[in-house]
């Protein structure tokens, strides 16, 4: 029987990437286990969609997930990632008041 998860590699990575924001490309290759090159590919969508934004900081990335960019699946359209990252073990930032986002 083939093998298969409730959760795709790009949700994998969007959920990893929502948790470790300065997480390398192989280390959500091991985490998920995958090839970095597999990895840098799923990135590279998930910014093209407007999942994510990147910032290099010296050597390596930072990402930031746009967390009000709604699920891809059309009978999933009106649920915002953060819904999908929340099951998945995200937590919202807690935002104070008079202070704006980064």
């Amino acid at each position: 029987m083939p093998k298969w998860t409730f959760i795709t590699k790009h949700g994998a990575a969007l959920g990893l990437i929502s948790k470790y924001p300065k997480i390398t490309a192989l280390e959500l290759g091991t985490a998920i286990g995958l090839t970095e090159r597999t990895v840098r590919r799923i990135i590279a969508d998930l910014y093209a969609v407007g999942y994510i934004k990147k910032k290099r900081v010296g050597r390596g990335m930072r990402y930031r997930v746009n967390h009000d960019q709604p699920l891809r699946y059309a009978i999933f359209s009106h649920v915002p990632v953060a819904d999908f990252l929340e099951a998945l073990g995200w937590k919202r930032p807690h935002r104070q008041a008079g202070k704006t986002p980064l």
